[in-house]
């Protein structure tokens, strides 16, 4: 087997953190391997500046991290588009009662807020866009209920609001948040729009706000 001998590599300089620190002999073999050491305070190898001029880069880097994210208290001049769907509206009201508490409760001002009915889910989308695209909204908030049936109808209307949705955001550049619920049945809506599931148009609403927030303080300045 063979024995290796570390070799100091002397009286050490900021300048040399870089250069290789020492070098292993084989004892059996005529060859030398090099070895770049890591400036961590090692004694005998290291000297203490260098030590502390590592931590202080470390210390920079971890610093130049930012953290972006929307705020739900900052909500002075944001103005809001609610599209809502009117097919099963039963459910879909009282989504928009829920979005329209939220709202409030978060200091929006009601004449900051534009609801646009339209005849069902399918239909969303397109008009999503178009009040992202019209430059008076930070947020578009879409509400919908698809209720499962004997059919794969809802699949085909759940598939289209939801990437109708998304490509009104990614059109737009405006975020339009997808507040539609995907039921097997009317029990599962009803308990999610105020009853013991919550109010989804509520956590929409919350949503919106962040985005708008989000776009508004900080990705507009980028």
């Amino acid at each position: 087997m063979s024995h290796f001998a570390a070799m100091p590599c002397g009286s050490a300089n900021l300048a040399s953190l870089t250069r290789p620190k020492f070098t292993l002999l084989g004892a059996s073999h005529k060859t030398a391997l090099t070895v770049l050491s890591i400036p961590i305070p090692l004694k005998g190898f290291c000297s203490s500046g260098a030590a502390k001029t590592s931590s202080r880069s470390l210390s920079t880097q971890i610093r130049a991290v930012r953290h972006l994210e929307g705020s739900l208290i900052k909500t002075q001049n944001l103005r809001f588009a609610v599209v809502v769907a009117r097919f099963n509206e039963f459910v879909t009201r009282r989504l928009l009662e829920g979005a329209l508490d939220t709202f409030k409760k978060y200091a929006v001002n009601e004449e900051d807020i534009d609801v646009v009915w339209v005849p069902g889910s399918f239909e969303i989308g397109i008009v999503a866009e178009k009040l992202g695209k019209s430059g008076k909204y930070h947020a578009v908030l879409c509400i919908g209920a698809v209720i499962r049936g004997d059919t794969s109808h809802y699949d085909a209307v759940v598939n289209s609001a939801a990437s109708g949705v998304l490509s009104a955001g990614l059109n737009s550049g405006v975020p339009c948040v997808f507040g539609v619920l995907t039921c097997d049945d009317m029990d599962q809506a009803v308990n999610r729009a105020g009853g013991k599931a919550g109010n989804k148009g509520s956590e929409a609403a919350l949503t919106a706000i962040e985005m708008a927030s989000l776009f508004q303080h900080h990705l507009s300045q980028l």
